[in-house]
Protein backbone atom coordinates (compact mmCIF):
# COMPACT_ATOMS: atom_id res chain seq x y z
CA UNK A 1 0.00 0.00 0.00
CA UNK A 2 1.18 3.96 -0.93
CA UNK A 3 1.69 6.13 1.30
CA UNK A 4 -0.18 9.63 1.38
CA UNK A 5 1.47 12.76 1.51
CA UNK A 6 0.42 16.42 2.06
CA UNK A 7 2.84 18.26 0.03
CA UNK A 8 1.28 21.96 0.55
CA UNK A 9 -2.23 22.95 2.79
CA UNK A 10 -3.67 26.92 2.00
CA UNK A 11 -6.67 28.78 2.31
CA UNK A 12 -8.38 31.63 1.84
CA UNK A 13 -9.14 34.06 5.11
CA UNK A 14 -12.59 33.85 6.08
CA UNK A 15 -14.89 36.43 5.74
CA UNK A 16 -18.11 37.73 7.58
CA UNK A 17 -20.61 35.06 6.23
CA UNK A 18 -23.16 38.49 5.80
CA UNK A 19 -24.21 41.11 3.22
CA UNK A 20 -21.11 43.47 4.66
CA UNK A 21 -18.68 40.77 4.73
CA UNK A 22 -15.73 41.43 2.73
CA UNK A 23 -16.17 37.78 0.26
CA UNK A 24 -19.65 39.06 -0.13
CA UNK A 25 -19.60 39.50 -3.80
CA UNK A 26 -16.97 36.44 -4.53
CA UNK A 27 -19.26 33.49 -5.87
CA UNK A 28 -18.16 29.91 -4.35
CA UNK A 29 -16.59 29.11 -8.11
CA UNK A 30 -14.78 32.05 -8.02
CA UNK A 31 -12.80 32.16 -4.70
CA UNK A 32 -12.41 27.75 -5.65
CA UNK A 33 -10.58 28.50 -8.65
CA UNK A 34 -8.57 30.93 -7.41
CA UNK A 35 -7.64 28.59 -4.75
CA UNK A 36 -7.00 25.63 -6.85
CA UNK A 37 -4.63 28.22 -8.90
CA UNK A 38 -2.93 29.05 -5.69
CA UNK A 39 -2.07 25.39 -4.87
CA UNK A 40 -0.58 24.91 -8.51
CA UNK A 41 1.38 28.17 -8.80
CA UNK A 42 2.96 27.46 -5.05
CA UNK A 43 3.89 24.31 -6.24
CA UNK A 44 5.45 24.74 -9.92
CA UNK A 45 2.52 22.16 -11.08
CA UNK A 46 1.97 21.67 -14.65
CA UNK A 47 -2.08 21.85 -15.47
CA UNK A 48 -2.49 17.60 -15.55
CA UNK A 49 -0.17 17.33 -12.73
CA UNK A 50 -3.11 16.02 -10.58
CA UNK A 51 -5.66 13.14 -10.52
CA UNK A 52 -8.24 14.50 -9.30
CA UNK A 53 -10.30 17.05 -7.58
CA UNK A 54 -12.42 15.85 -4.83
CA UNK A 55 -14.08 19.44 -3.30
CA UNK A 56 -17.01 19.57 -0.25
CA UNK A 57 -19.66 22.14 0.04
CA UNK A 58 -22.37 21.60 2.09
CA UNK A 59 -25.60 23.64 0.96
CA UNK A 60 -25.26 22.26 -2.50
CA UNK A 61 -27.62 24.43 -4.57
CA UNK A 62 -27.64 27.57 -6.30
CA UNK A 63 -24.13 28.87 -6.67
CA UNK A 64 -23.24 25.54 -4.90
CA UNK A 65 -25.39 23.15 -6.80
CA UNK A 66 -23.96 21.04 -9.64
CA UNK A 67 -21.10 19.42 -9.64
CA UNK A 68 -19.08 22.46 -8.03
CA UNK A 69 -15.10 20.40 -7.52
CA UNK A 70 -15.77 20.21 -11.51
CA UNK A 71 -16.95 23.53 -12.07
CA UNK A 72 -13.52 24.68 -10.50
CA UNK A 73 -11.20 22.92 -12.16
CA UNK A 74 -13.02 24.79 -15.76
CA UNK A 75 -12.53 28.14 -14.06
CA UNK A 76 -9.02 27.59 -12.96
CA UNK A 77 -5.87 26.79 -15.08
CA UNK A 78 -6.02 23.24 -14.41
CA UNK A 79 -6.51 21.14 -17.13
CA UNK A 80 -9.81 19.97 -18.36
CA UNK A 81 -8.84 16.31 -18.67
CA UNK A 82 -8.55 16.94 -14.67
CA UNK A 83 -12.17 15.69 -13.67
CA UNK A 84 -14.35 16.78 -10.09
CA UNK A 85 -16.07 15.29 -7.64
CA UNK A 86 -18.66 16.80 -5.25
CA UNK A 87 -18.69 15.56 -1.35
CA UNK A 88 -21.15 16.64 1.35
CA UNK A 89 -20.31 15.31 4.40
CA UNK A 90 -21.90 18.08 6.34
CA UNK A 91 -19.46 20.00 8.72
CA UNK A 92 -16.85 17.53 7.76
CA UNK A 93 -17.05 17.42 4.16
CA UNK A 94 -13.26 19.17 3.73
CA UNK A 95 -11.93 16.42 5.90
CA UNK A 96 -14.03 13.88 4.07
CA UNK A 97 -12.51 15.10 0.76
CA UNK A 98 -8.71 14.98 2.05
CA UNK A 99 -9.22 11.52 3.58
CA UNK A 100 -10.78 10.43 0.53
CA UNK A 101 -8.04 11.42 -1.74
CA UNK A 102 -5.64 9.62 0.40
CA UNK A 103 -7.19 6.62 0.67
CA UNK A 104 -7.13 6.95 -3.06
CA UNK A 105 -3.41 6.70 -3.44
CA UNK A 106 -3.25 4.08 -0.91
CA UNK A 107 -5.15 2.18 -2.91
CA UNK A 108 -3.36 3.40 -6.33
CA UNK A 109 -5.98 5.08 -7.60
CA UNK A 110 -3.56 7.93 -8.91
CA UNK A 111 -0.45 9.54 -7.49
CA UNK A 112 -1.84 13.03 -6.74
CA UNK A 113 -5.41 15.03 -5.87
CA UNK A 114 -6.26 18.55 -4.53
CA UNK A 115 -8.85 18.11 -1.69
CA UNK A 116 -10.39 21.17 0.29
CA UNK A 117 -13.61 22.42 -0.13
CA UNK A 118 -15.74 26.09 -0.08
CA UNK A 119 -18.77 27.48 1.81
CA UNK A 120 -20.08 31.03 1.29
CA UNK A 121 -22.26 31.67 3.45
CA UNK A 122 -22.96 34.68 3.12
CA UNK A 123 -24.40 33.73 -0.31
CA UNK A 124 -26.14 30.34 -0.04
CA UNK A 125 -27.76 30.59 2.97
CA UNK A 126 -27.43 27.07 5.47
CA UNK A 127 -30.26 24.71 5.34
CA UNK A 128 -31.32 26.54 1.67
CA UNK A 129 -30.97 23.03 0.29
CA UNK A 130 -34.02 21.42 2.19
CA UNK A 131 -32.27 18.60 4.27
CA UNK A 132 -34.94 15.56 4.59
CA UNK A 133 -33.96 15.12 8.57
CA UNK A 134 -35.44 18.63 8.94
CA UNK A 135 -38.38 19.06 6.69
CA UNK A 136 -39.62 15.56 5.94
CA UNK A 137 -41.59 14.24 9.15
CA UNK A 138 -41.54 10.35 8.30
CA UNK A 139 -38.01 10.83 9.06
CA UNK A 140 -37.63 13.77 11.72
CA UNK A 141 -39.73 12.02 13.54
CA UNK A 142 -38.09 8.47 13.52
CA UNK A 143 -34.70 10.26 14.44
CA UNK A 144 -36.19 12.66 16.83
CA UNK A 145 -34.95 15.95 15.32
CA UNK A 146 -33.39 18.84 17.09
CA UNK A 147 -31.26 22.05 15.31
CA UNK A 148 -27.50 21.42 16.53
CA UNK A 149 -27.72 24.08 18.55
CA UNK A 150 -30.38 22.31 20.89
CA UNK A 151 -28.25 19.28 20.82
CA UNK A 152 -25.12 21.70 21.67
CA UNK A 153 -27.26 22.60 24.70
CA UNK A 154 -28.62 19.00 25.55
CA UNK A 155 -24.52 17.92 25.28
CA UNK A 156 -24.18 21.07 28.04
CA UNK A 157 -26.81 18.99 30.11
CA UNK A 158 -26.17 15.30 29.77
CA UNK A 159 -22.25 16.31 31.01
CA UNK A 160 -22.84 19.03 32.90
CA UNK A 161 -21.19 21.80 31.25
CA UNK A 162 -22.06 25.51 32.67
CA UNK A 163 -22.59 28.71 30.96
CA UNK A 164 -19.82 29.98 32.45
CA UNK A 165 -17.43 27.19 31.44
CA UNK A 166 -18.68 27.69 27.84
CA UNK A 167 -18.21 31.68 28.11
CA UNK A 168 -14.37 30.77 29.34
CA UNK A 169 -13.43 28.41 26.22
CA UNK A 170 -14.96 31.00 23.77
CA UNK A 171 -13.05 33.86 25.63
CA UNK A 172 -9.77 31.67 25.04
CA UNK A 173 -10.33 31.19 21.66
CA UNK A 174 -10.57 34.69 20.74
CA UNK A 175 -7.22 35.30 22.55
CA UNK A 176 -5.51 32.45 21.13
CA UNK A 177 -6.58 33.18 17.31
CA UNK A 178 -6.01 37.08 17.89
CA UNK A 179 -2.11 35.78 18.85
CA UNK A 180 -1.95 33.54 16.00
CA UNK A 181 -2.43 36.06 13.81
CA UNK A 182 -0.21 38.85 15.41
CA UNK A 183 2.77 36.27 15.38
CA UNK A 184 1.86 35.39 11.62
CA UNK A 185 1.33 31.67 12.30
CA UNK A 186 -0.85 31.32 9.79
CA UNK A 187 1.71 33.19 7.20
CA UNK A 188 2.68 29.64 5.36
CA UNK A 189 -0.93 29.10 4.20
CA UNK A 190 -2.84 31.97 3.79
CA UNK A 191 -3.90 32.54 -0.05
CA UNK A 192 -4.98 36.69 0.30
CA UNK A 193 -7.95 37.15 -1.85
CA UNK A 194 -7.79 39.63 -4.75
CA UNK A 195 -10.12 41.27 -7.17
CA UNK A 196 -9.81 41.31 -10.96
CA UNK A 197 -7.79 44.24 -10.77
CA UNK A 198 -5.07 42.34 -8.29
CA UNK A 199 -6.47 44.31 -5.74
CA UNK A 200 -6.57 42.56 -2.28
CA UNK A 201 -9.98 42.06 -1.13
CA UNK A 202 -9.30 40.58 2.18
CA UNK A 203 -5.87 39.17 3.79
CA UNK A 204 -7.23 38.55 7.35
CA UNK A 205 -9.93 36.27 9.35
CA UNK A 206 -12.58 39.33 9.73
CA UNK A 207 -14.91 37.67 12.02
CA UNK A 208 -12.64 37.69 14.84
CA UNK A 209 -13.65 39.86 17.97
CA UNK A 210 -10.35 39.55 20.01
CA UNK A 211 -11.07 42.68 22.52
CA UNK A 212 -14.08 39.96 24.26
CA UNK A 213 -14.64 39.22 27.61
CA UNK A 214 -16.41 37.03 29.88
CA UNK A 215 -18.73 39.86 30.82
CA UNK A 216 -19.41 40.59 27.10
CA UNK A 217 -19.94 37.23 26.62
CA UNK A 218 -22.47 37.31 29.71
CA UNK A 219 -24.99 40.01 28.35
CA UNK A 220 -25.85 37.32 25.67
CA UNK A 221 -29.37 35.34 25.64
CA UNK A 222 -29.41 31.79 25.16
CA UNK A 223 -29.75 31.28 21.39
CA UNK A 224 -31.59 28.27 21.40
CA UNK A 225 -33.74 28.76 24.89
CA UNK A 226 -36.63 30.13 23.09
CA UNK A 227 -37.18 27.27 20.09
CA UNK A 228 -36.70 25.34 23.13
CA UNK A 229 -39.30 26.15 25.21
CA UNK A 230 -41.96 27.24 22.85
CA UNK A 231 -44.98 24.99 21.58
CA UNK A 232 -44.19 22.22 20.73
CA UNK A 233 -40.44 22.81 21.57
CA UNK A 234 -37.89 21.01 20.69
CA UNK A 235 -37.17 20.31 24.53
CA UNK A 236 -39.50 17.86 24.74
CA UNK A 237 -38.63 16.33 21.86
CA UNK A 238 -35.21 16.04 23.26
CA UNK A 239 -36.68 15.02 26.45
CA UNK A 240 -38.29 12.28 24.57
CA UNK A 241 -35.33 10.64 23.24
CA UNK A 242 -33.56 11.39 26.85
CA UNK A 243 -36.07 11.10 29.62
CA UNK A 244 -33.52 11.28 32.73
CA UNK A 245 -33.00 14.80 31.52
CA UNK A 246 -35.34 16.97 33.86
CA UNK A 247 -35.06 19.85 31.46
CA UNK A 248 -32.13 21.55 28.89
CA UNK A 249 -29.90 23.82 30.37
CA UNK A 250 -29.48 26.63 27.66
CA UNK A 251 -25.82 27.54 27.41
CA UNK A 252 -25.09 28.47 23.82
CA UNK A 253 -25.32 32.19 22.08
CA UNK A 254 -23.70 33.49 19.27
CA UNK A 255 -20.56 33.87 21.10
CA UNK A 256 -19.73 30.40 22.03
CA UNK A 257 -21.11 28.91 18.68
CA UNK A 258 -19.14 29.13 15.73
CA UNK A 259 -19.03 31.84 13.58
CA UNK A 260 -20.87 32.24 10.08
CA UNK A 261 -18.19 33.24 7.30
CA UNK A 262 -17.06 32.41 3.93
CA UNK A 263 -13.90 30.89 2.70
CA UNK A 264 -12.11 27.95 1.23
CA UNK A 265 -9.48 25.49 1.55
CA UNK A 266 -7.22 23.34 0.10
CA UNK A 267 -4.40 20.52 0.65
CA UNK A 268 -1.95 18.52 -2.23
CA UNK A 269 -1.87 15.59 -1.45
CA UNK A 270 0.17 12.63 -3.41
CA UNK A 271 2.39 9.56 -3.21
CA UNK A 272 6.38 9.69 -2.93
CA UNK A 273 6.60 9.20 -6.69
CA UNK A 274 3.99 12.26 -6.95
CA UNK A 275 6.61 14.53 -4.98
CA UNK A 276 9.76 13.30 -6.78
CA UNK A 277 8.12 14.06 -10.25
CA UNK A 278 7.56 17.59 -9.22
CA UNK A 279 10.64 18.23 -7.41
CA UNK A 280 8.52 18.35 -3.80
CA UNK A 281 9.01 17.61 -0.04
CA UNK A 282 6.47 15.92 1.72
CA UNK A 283 5.71 17.99 5.11
CA UNK A 284 3.57 14.84 6.55
CA UNK A 285 1.92 12.19 6.17
CA UNK A 286 -1.30 11.23 6.66
CA UNK A 287 -1.24 8.12 9.07
CA UNK A 288 -5.10 7.09 9.66
CA UNK A 289 -8.36 8.42 8.59
CA UNK A 290 -11.55 7.24 10.52
CA UNK A 291 -15.66 8.25 10.31
CA UNK A 292 -18.32 7.20 12.42
CA UNK A 293 -22.15 7.51 12.97
CA UNK A 294 -23.65 8.44 15.98
CA UNK A 295 -27.12 9.29 18.03
CA UNK A 296 -28.72 11.77 15.67
CA UNK A 297 -30.45 13.80 18.06
CA UNK A 298 -27.51 14.88 20.42
CA UNK A 299 -25.88 14.89 17.16
CA UNK A 300 -22.53 16.82 17.95
CA UNK A 301 -21.23 14.11 20.06
CA UNK A 302 -19.00 12.07 17.22
CA UNK A 303 -15.37 13.41 18.37
CA UNK A 304 -15.37 11.17 20.91
CA UNK A 305 -16.60 7.83 19.55
CA UNK A 306 -14.32 8.38 16.47
CA UNK A 307 -11.35 9.21 18.16
CA UNK A 308 -11.66 6.49 19.93
CA UNK A 309 -11.95 4.55 16.48
CA UNK A 310 -9.09 5.87 14.89
CA UNK A 311 -6.71 5.23 17.97
CA UNK A 312 -7.82 1.58 18.01
CA UNK A 313 -7.80 1.39 14.35
CA UNK A 314 -4.59 2.64 13.98
CA UNK A 315 -2.73 1.22 17.36
CA UNK A 316 -1.91 4.32 19.09
CA UNK A 317 -3.29 6.20 22.44
CA UNK A 318 -4.59 9.59 22.65
CA UNK A 319 -0.43 10.04 24.79
CA UNK A 320 0.48 9.28 21.18
CA UNK A 321 -1.09 12.88 19.94
CA UNK A 322 1.19 15.95 20.72
CA UNK A 323 -1.68 18.11 19.01
CA UNK A 324 -5.08 18.59 18.83
CA UNK A 325 -8.06 20.13 16.54
CA UNK A 326 -11.31 19.71 17.30
CA UNK A 327 -13.59 22.31 15.25
CA UNK A 328 -15.63 24.63 17.68
CA UNK A 329 -19.00 24.04 16.53
CA UNK A 330 -20.29 25.10 19.95
CA UNK A 331 -18.15 25.47 22.98
CA UNK A 332 -20.15 22.23 24.59
CA UNK A 333 -18.45 19.72 21.83
CA UNK A 334 -14.68 20.73 22.69
CA UNK A 335 -15.34 20.72 26.33
CA UNK A 336 -17.00 17.21 26.02
CA UNK A 337 -13.77 16.44 24.18
CA UNK A 338 -11.07 17.55 26.71
CA UNK A 339 -13.28 15.76 29.15
CA UNK A 340 -13.45 12.49 27.52
CA UNK A 341 -10.04 12.08 27.19
CA UNK A 342 -8.45 14.05 29.66
CA UNK A 343 -6.29 16.01 27.15
CA UNK A 344 -4.14 19.07 28.26
CA UNK A 345 -6.44 22.44 27.05
CA UNK A 346 -2.72 24.10 25.93
CA UNK A 347 -2.60 20.89 23.34
CA UNK A 348 -6.33 21.82 21.50
CA UNK A 349 -7.19 24.52 19.44
CA UNK A 350 -4.01 26.52 19.86
CA UNK A 351 -4.34 29.38 17.50
CA UNK A 352 -8.17 29.38 18.20
CA UNK A 353 -10.91 28.05 16.63
CA UNK A 354 -14.47 28.58 14.93
CA UNK A 355 -15.78 30.26 17.30
CA UNK A 356 -13.50 32.99 16.97
CA UNK A 357 -12.67 32.90 13.29
CA UNK A 358 -16.07 31.11 11.76
CA UNK A 359 -16.70 27.82 10.65
CA UNK A 360 -17.07 27.79 6.33
CA UNK A 361 -19.04 24.31 6.60
CA UNK A 362 -17.56 22.81 3.46
CA UNK A 363 -14.29 23.78 4.15
CA UNK A 364 -13.90 24.07 7.48
CA UNK A 365 -11.94 19.95 7.68
CA UNK A 366 -9.70 21.28 5.19
CA UNK A 367 -8.58 24.52 6.99
CA UNK A 368 -7.93 22.63 10.44
CA UNK A 369 -5.91 19.94 8.86
CA UNK A 370 -3.63 22.73 7.18
CA UNK A 371 -3.70 24.85 10.75
CA UNK A 372 -2.73 21.43 12.98
CA UNK A 373 0.48 20.98 10.12
CA UNK A 374 1.72 24.62 10.41
CA UNK A 375 1.11 23.87 14.16
CA UNK A 376 3.07 20.77 14.18
CA UNK A 377 5.98 22.42 12.15
CA UNK A 378 5.98 25.57 14.39
CA UNK A 379 6.25 23.72 18.01
CA UNK A 380 8.45 21.15 16.21
CA UNK A 381 6.03 18.06 17.15
CA UNK A 382 5.26 15.19 15.45
CA UNK A 383 2.07 13.81 15.33
CA UNK A 384 -1.58 15.62 15.76
CA UNK A 385 -5.55 14.90 15.34
CA UNK A 386 -8.32 16.89 13.61
CA UNK A 387 -11.67 15.88 14.19
CA UNK A 388 -15.26 17.31 13.79
CA UNK A 389 -19.09 16.30 14.77
CA UNK A 390 -21.02 16.44 11.71
CA UNK A 391 -24.71 17.20 11.32
CA UNK A 392 -27.17 14.00 11.45
CA UNK A 393 -24.90 12.47 14.08
CA UNK A 394 -21.90 11.59 12.26
CA UNK A 395 -17.80 12.44 13.32
CA UNK A 396 -14.91 12.02 11.42
CA UNK A 397 -10.64 12.47 12.09
CA UNK A 398 -7.07 12.45 10.43
CA UNK A 399 -4.18 12.15 12.28
CA UNK A 400 -0.86 13.54 10.50
CA UNK A 401 2.21 12.64 10.87
CA UNK A 402 5.22 14.90 10.31
CA UNK A 403 8.15 13.26 7.83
Amino acid sequence: MSEAYIYDAARTPRGKGRNDGSLHEVTSLALSARLLNAVKERNGLEGHAVEDVIWGNVTQVKEQGGCLARSAVLASDLDESIPGLAINRFCASGMEAVNLAANQIRGGAGQGYIAGGVEMMGRVAMGSDGAAIAVDPSLALKSYFVPQGISADIIATEYGFTREEADALAVESQRRAAKAWDENRFAKSIVPVTDQNGLTILDRDEYMRPGTTTDDLGKLKPSFKEMGEAMPGFDKVAMLKYPHLPHIEHIHHAGNSSGIVDGAAAVLIGSKEFGEAHGLKPRARIRATAKIGTDPTIMLTGPVPVTEKILKDSGMSIGDIDLFEVNEAFAAVVLRFMQAFQVDPGKVNVNGGSIAMGHPLGATGAIIIGTLLDELERQDKQVGLATLCIASGMGAATIIERV
